[in-house]
């Protein structure tokens, strides 16, 4: 069963600590977003609210899921799964919320056992630690996670470009370890050698040391996995200072510093996906940005997923309950938005584009697909 995104139907509402948006109704229906909005990764956070906010506003203008309003409290983990814990439990105990939107690898897997529990279906539109698989049968991953973008990009790298060693940096994070794993295998895998290995900790601008041993390794390429977008144009920068510093590759992580002036023929993994035009300048006019990120677009499809899946609980008179909208979700299978995202299990099947940075533009260079061998 297939449903087309884009005439699903809801409103908006806001809540960091405090309500934003229209004031509630007891007929509303309440969902949950638990994003980075204070501490290092605020920037990631902000641009996944904003595609949030943008979809409510947008499909609430088409008049709500079945004339109910929907409201999304933004509950502030800092990025830390202490908070996403408090924030969980927050949600459940004051507004019994049936469905949330979560962000980032940790806090995601903190709460996955409450998830389960008490049985909230949540929707994980970017956070991609391979644990996130089978973490719990209410959390559904709308990305690849990075287990299949690295088979993709190592791939691409041994068999087509020829490319016989390479180096790792990468960030000392569940994800950050996650994607050092699996590059690792893959590469290796393919008939490639890793010869330097180096962890960077977490939110930390000076790359140097790490960059010195890398390029003393002398490897074809380096692949880098630093989740913290925030601290890449330090890295970008960084690395252009060493001078015929190794080719740079990495997975979507790696997007924020594409484009940036020394990223020029670097190759990274991208989750393909596109937003309708209209949208796409909508978002940047409300917000007042030159480009929509991969996390705006992709927590914007994420909010349509939930109206889409409420929506027909609703049309089959269940109640809107975690289990009802699993079920639905699992019926419908595949939604049709940015992109062709299919449930054969909790983590969506998505095609991976390979791309290179040409004149500072990321240029789709080749089509990978998961189980290459």
């Amino acid at each position: 069963m297939q449903h087309k995104l884009w005439t699903a139907v809801c409103a908006a509402g806001l809540l960091t600590v405090v309500s934003f948006g229209q004031a509630r109704a007891e007929s509303d229906i309440t969902f949950a977003a638990f994003l980075p909005l204070t501490g290092s990764s605020a920037a990631v956070g902000i641009e996944e609210q904003q595609g949030v906010q943008f979809a409510l506003e947008e499909i609430n203008a088409a008049g709500g899921i079945n004339g109910h309003q929907l409201q999304i409290n933004f509950d502030d983990t800092q990025g830390k799964p202490d908070q996403a814990v408090l924030a969980f439990n927050r949600e459940v105990d004051l507004h019994a919320i049936p469905a949330a939107i979560t962000a980032f690898s940790v806090p995601s897997l903190a709460i996955a056992p409450l998830v389960t529990r008490k049985k909230v279906l949540v929707i994980n539109p970017a956070a991609q630690a391979d644990k996130l698989g089978e973490a719990s049968r209410y959390l559904f991953n709308t990305m690849p996670l990075t287990r299949d973008e690295t088979e993709v990009l190592a791939h691409y790298l041994v068999k087509t470009l020829g490319k016989k060693t390479a180096a790792i940096i990468y960030e000392n994070s569940a994800a950050g370890i996650d994607g050092r794993n699996d590059f690792s295998a893959n590469f290796t895998r393919f008939g490639g050698k890793i010869v330097s290995d180096e962890p960077v900790p977490p939110g930390d601008t000076n790359f140097r040391p790490a960059l010195l041993k890398t390029a003393s390794a002398k490897p074809d390429v380096v692949f880098v996995n630093v989740v913290q977008g925030g601290t890449l144009p330090q890295f970008v920068q960084q690395a252009g200072q060493q001078g015929n510093f190794p080719t740079v590759v990495g997975t979507t992580f790696l997007t924020p510093a594409m484009g940036l002036p020394g990223s020029d023929n670097w190759y990274y993994t991208a989750i393909r996906g596109t937003l309708p035009p209209a949208v796409e300048q909508g978002i940047m006019k409300k917000f007042g940005t030159k480009s929509v990120s991969v996390y705006s677009r992709e927590y914007y499809n994420a909010t349509h997923i939930l109206a889409t899946v409420a929506k027909a609980v609703l049309d089959a008179k269940e109640e809107l309950t975690g289990d009802a909208m699993r079920e639905e979700l699992l019926k419908i299978k595949t939604f049709r938005g940015i992109a062709d995202v299919s449930f054969t299990s909790n983590t969506a099947v998505r095609n991976i584009d390979i791309l290179q940075v040409q004149k500072g533009v990321g240029t789709k260079v080749a089509e990978g697909a998961v189980g290459q061998n």
